[in-house]
């Protein structure tokens, strides 16, 4: 069984939001304790359990997200029915903050996920209360560029033992940014999920996995990889 991926708790404030795991690591981290209040107020925790969708590309962008808990799957419906991931959505992501009246992707719930949901509107007059909030928002939006321009780069002219190794190492990272930073690089998404982020198909993921077993750069275990070699992981993925 997966363990749900969430940082590690802090209970050293009373309330929902100040105890909350994930604070520095969110939107939030820039409120101080009477604007974390009215967050509090404003915002309504939501549990989804697998595949439940948070929002689909298309609807009315009528919410935004805060993620405190678990793993979301971004991704987009092509013309011809197939798939793209866009991304995978960890603790302390915020999303929904669409640039239109409508999502320009779908978001659902890889495992149970546990978000803080608050109406659009509301979420506006809270910013337009708080000028200063917007340096906290803009840093989020230069992290989600960045993200973009690694999966460019993770979609451009690399083999595909260097996209599946470039991903391992990403997310490895990004799990430790949350203190998540166990031997085990946790992998609750599907291989088709994996396939689909990287422009692959399932069988070469699942092959190229193996493959990396095979050489003990890796081992396969339940819920995730463990690298043996992570010098050499690093070095396919800076190819």
């Amino acid at each position: 069984m997966i363990r749900t991926i969430s940082a590690k708790p802090n209970r050293a404030n009373s309330g929902r939001c100040a105890a909350c795991a994930v604070r520095s690591l969110s939107i939030c981290g820039a409120l101080d304790q009477s604007d974390l209040a009215e967050f509090e107020r404003i915002s309504r925790h939501v549990r989804l359990g697998p595949r439940e969708g948070l929002f689909a590309a298309g609807q009315a962008a009528s919410s935004v997200h805060n993620l405190t808990e678990g793993v979301a799957r971004l991704y987009k419906l092509l013309p011809d029915g197939r798939r793209q991931v866009i991304g995978f959505a960890l603790p302390g992501d915020f999303l929904g903050l669409a640039p239109s009246d409508r999502y320009s992707f779908s978001a659902d719930a890889i495992d149970s996920v546990s978000v803080c949901r608050l109406s659009r509107e509301a979420f506006t007059h809270f910013i337009g209360q708080r000028p200063h909030f917007l340096i906290r928002i803009n840093e989020f939006a230069a992290r989600e560029l960045m993200l973009a321009q690694e999966q460019m780069l993770l979609l451009g002219r690399r083999t595909a033992e260097e996209k599946v190794a470039a991903f391992l190492v990403v997310w490895r990272e990004r799990l430790k940014q949350i203190d998540d930073d166990r031997q085990t690089i946790a992998l609750p998404m599907s291989r088709q999920d994996i396939a689909d982020y990287l422009g692959l198909t399932i069988e070469t993921v699942s092959r190229t996995l193996t493959r990396f077993e095979r050489e003990e750069m890796l081992v396969i275990v339940a819920g995730g990889v463990r690298l043996l070699d992570p010098a050499r992981a690093e070095a396919m993925a800076a190819a």
